[in-house]
């Protein structure tokens, strides 16, 4: 994964906001890129002048992860199970993770499409099993946009505020994004609480 990482890096600094783009797209239908040390190194590059505009990074890296979010949501939707049963090996998306993405769909329902943009590894392989369950087209971009524009807003506006110092925090997100996963817990725990609490208020 490391490689392709570095590969991406490349891409950006070579093509800018296209090679953005393109490797998010890239890291959102199954490709193990790891978008969670990519989108921190696109800050600093706008930091550094790579590229030009912070808004428009940002904008770019969810509109990269919406492309790559929909052709993964069509892989599911017309080619099912047996595409990830024959090719599935090949991005590290066994059999066995497609059914604890099932499994943590069932938990959640489509608000598990939010939760996944924030969890290393089931970000990157989220919108298959959507696509093969058919959800919802709206509740699917609306989830998906709202974490993309979350995600991608905090790690690009941390590698831009970090800098030349970017490499002091790569080595925790190429770990697993614990840092990011802890951030995501707190978050997806303080809606629990608040619509548990709302709904003595809507019974009342």
């Amino acid at each position: 994964m490391e490689h392709l990482q570095q590969a991406v890096v490349g891409l950006i600094d070579h093509f800018g906001y296209l090679g953005l783009f393109a490797g998010l797209a890239m890291g959102n239908f199954g490709l193990p890129i790891g978008t969670e040390v990519i989108l921190p190194v696109a800050g600093a590059l706008t930091a550094t002048g790579h590229l030009s505009s912070l808004w428009l990074t940002i904008f770019v890296a969810v509109a990269g992860e919406l492309s790559g979010a929909s052709i993964g949501y069509a892989i599911g939707r017309f080619g099912g199970v047996p595409v990830i049963e024959r090719y599935g090996k090949y991005v590290h998306f066994t059999h066995e993770r497609l059914v604890s993405v099932h499994r943590f769909f069932e938990r959640w329902g489509t608000f598990a499409i939010f939760v996944c943009r924030f969890l290393p590894v089931l970000r990157g392989i989220a919108s298959i099993p959507a696509g093969i369950a058919e959800m919802n087209l709206g509740l699917f971009y609306l989830w998906t946009f709202l974490g993309s524009l979350i995600f991608c807003t905090f790690l690009i506006l941390l590698g831009s505020t970090l800098g030349a110092h970017l490499g002091m925090v790569l080595p925790l997100l190429r770990r697993g994004g614990y840092f990011v996963l802890g951030l995501a817990i707190i978050f997806v725990a303080a809606i629990v609480v608040l619509r548990a609490r709302a709904r003595p208020a809507r019974a009342g």
